[in-house]
């Protein structure tokens, strides 16, 4: 019998929750799973940003979008969201840990509230929402179309960076080890793990970092991309369509990985 390749890298019908949905990463990775027929929930810590977004999102591209706010780096901020989820949904078939923080200062000044803020945020939350959201991720995932959860990671974690975010890359490594150690658990129970780290997106977190003030528009983003192999920053093409394909059929045997999305920056360094 012929082999049906015709809907291999769909998730039309699939139910979604990304966190940090509200800009940068998240809202690209949001923007294209509802373009690509999913049901996306957004979170995010402020409330009337994720509101805006989930509403401006749904106009643009269709679909169902919700605004779930909430504080992922607590225990409680992860419980709160888990139920918020549970209250409207039976199964989740895609969570996208995306949320995160970063603080740079220079090594002698660095303080521990900068060191605790990004690794609650970056280690703990992903941890705890995934925990919090298992018995949905269970009830989505099957032997022929697990659930998945997707990591972000950065190409922070796996090269030192030239900024003083020492924290920050330390938390996006510990991400990637973390996703080796949910892929490991979660497989028997139809759930694949897989991290992505990004490298030069046009963000609110990069545009901090380069001087721009965390302007994402009207800033020159082709002289941040200059230096890449790639000759550019990244889009939101490449990022939501490495997510689609990690969530679809195509990506349904890949288990425990860390795929950089970098134009080239790591491997060609």
């Amino acid at each position: 019998m012929a082999v049906d390749f015709s809907n291999i890298f769909s998730i039309a019908g699939k139910t979604a929750l990304v966190t940090g949905g509200s800009r940068g990463i998240g809202e690209m990775i949001a923007a294209g799973f509802l373009a690509a027929g999913a049901k996306v929930y957004i979170s995010s810590r402020k409330a009337d940003v994720c509101d805006a977004t989930a509403e401006r999102l749904a106009k643009e591209y269709g679909g169902e979008c919700i605004s779930l706010p909430a504080d992922l780096s607590t225990v409680a901020g992860a419980q709160a969201l888990a139920d918020g989820i549970a209250a409207r949904e039976e199964k989740l078939d895609i969570l996208v840990n995306n949320a995160g923080a970063s603080w740079g200062a220079p090594i002698d000044e660095f303080p521990e509230s900068g060191w605790d803020k990004v690794m609650d945020t970056n280690v703990k939350g992903v941890f705890f929402l995934t925990q919090k959201l298992l018995p949905l991720l269970r009830a989505a995932g099957t032997a022929e179309d697990p659930a998945r959860v997707i990591n972000i990671g950065s190409i922070d974690g796996l090269q030192s960076s030239i900024f003083n975010v020492f924290s920050y890359g330390a938390s996006k490594a510990a991400v990637h080890h973390l996703t080796r150690f949910l892929a490991h658990h979660l497989a028997k129970d139809n759930i694949t793990c897989n991290a992505i780290a990004p490298g030069p997106y046009p963000t609110w977190m990069l545009s901090t970092g380069v001087g721009y003030g965390g302007e994402t528009e009207g800033v020159d983003w082709d002289a941040v991309g200059a230096n890449n192999p790639r000759g550019r920053v990244g889009t939101p093409e490449d990022i939501a369509g490495l997510a689609i394909f990690l969530c679809s059929r195509a990506g349904a045997y890949i288990v425990g990985e860390t795929i950089a999305s970098d134009g080239g920056t790591f491997n060609t360094r």
